[in-house]
């Protein structure tokens, strides 16, 4: 079970980079001292061919084991783990979780998910991954032995905070999740599309906030849907609870069939 897109929406699918399409090398000018224009475009190519490699590898491993794969993404500090920690303890009472957490340093988050019944398995892209800003799918492949896959319904990865790469890089997941905190301003869907466009569901996270802030949730959903037309939003506050029940809800009934 399980859909798997081999190239993420808004990605270099056909040809497109994630950031709009790959200007030919020949009008290319290297002002960076780090090799040439086609030179770095081979290296981005088979970076994303490797990682689209060990993602295919991982899906297959999670369909042999028939758990779902959630890929959980957001800007540093919207509230993920928050959100985990409040999913955990209505979710491990009738389903089987597991967590890959994502951190370049430290085990802070791994910690706080510790203890509610799901199995953590950490990996921080600093050991060994050169500190990366975002997991990708050879890092997750290495927090799989140390998962009872067999065992799991549902496995969440919470990706590295970041607005830019963890939107780039597959890693064998069924759905992609963002969450946005309304701390961060409306015009974020416009100024980071790809990872807006990437997602499946998109959490407006904070709301309790909101009488706080000068934020225009309105401005906020017209300029999501100028960039991911009829995605499916979901409001809430993790520090609250408010609306965690509906995204767990969304969680044992995935919006569509998984494909074969």
């Amino acid at each position: 079970m399980g859909r798997f897109h081999p190239h993420p929406p808004g990605s270099h699918e056909h040809g497109q980079h994630p950031h709009g399409p790959v200007v030919p090398a020949e009008v290319q000018v290297d002002h960076s001292g780090y090799g040439t224009a086609m030179e770095r475009v081979e290296v981005l190519e088979r970076i994303l061919g490797e990682n689209e490699r060990a993602a295919r590898a991982n899906r297959a491993a999670f369909d042999a084991a028939g758990v779902v794969v959630v890929n959980l993404m957001s800007a540093p500090g919207a509230g993920k783990t928050t959100l985990l920690v409040e999913a955990l303890r209505r979710l491990c009472a009738r389903r089987r979780v597991g967590i890959i957490e994502g951190d370049i340093e430290t085990s802070l988050d791994a910690d706080r998910l510790d203890g509610f019944g799901a199995a953590v398995a950490l990996v921080n892209t600093g050991d060994g991954f050169g500190g990366e800003c975002h997991l990708d799918a050879p890092m997750v492949a290495s927090a799989l032995p140390r998962l009872p896959l067999a065992e799991l319904d549902l496995v969440i990865i919470e990706n590295v905070g970041n607005l830019v790469c963890p939107a780039e890089f597959v890693v064998g997941e069924d759905l992609r999740v963002m969450m946005f905190s309304v701390t961060e301003g409306e015009e974020k869907p416009l100024k980071y599309p790809v990872m807006f466009r990437s997602a499946d569901l998109l959490l407006i996270n904070k709301i309790d906030l909101l009488p706080h802030l000068d934020f225009d949730l309105s401005a906020f959903r017209r300029n999501l849907e100028a960039v991911n037309p009829g995605v499916s939003v979901l409001a809430m506050s993790a520090r609250t609870g408010a609306g965690v029940d509906a995204w767990c809800d969304w969680l044992e009934r995935p919006p569509r069939p998984l494909l074969p």
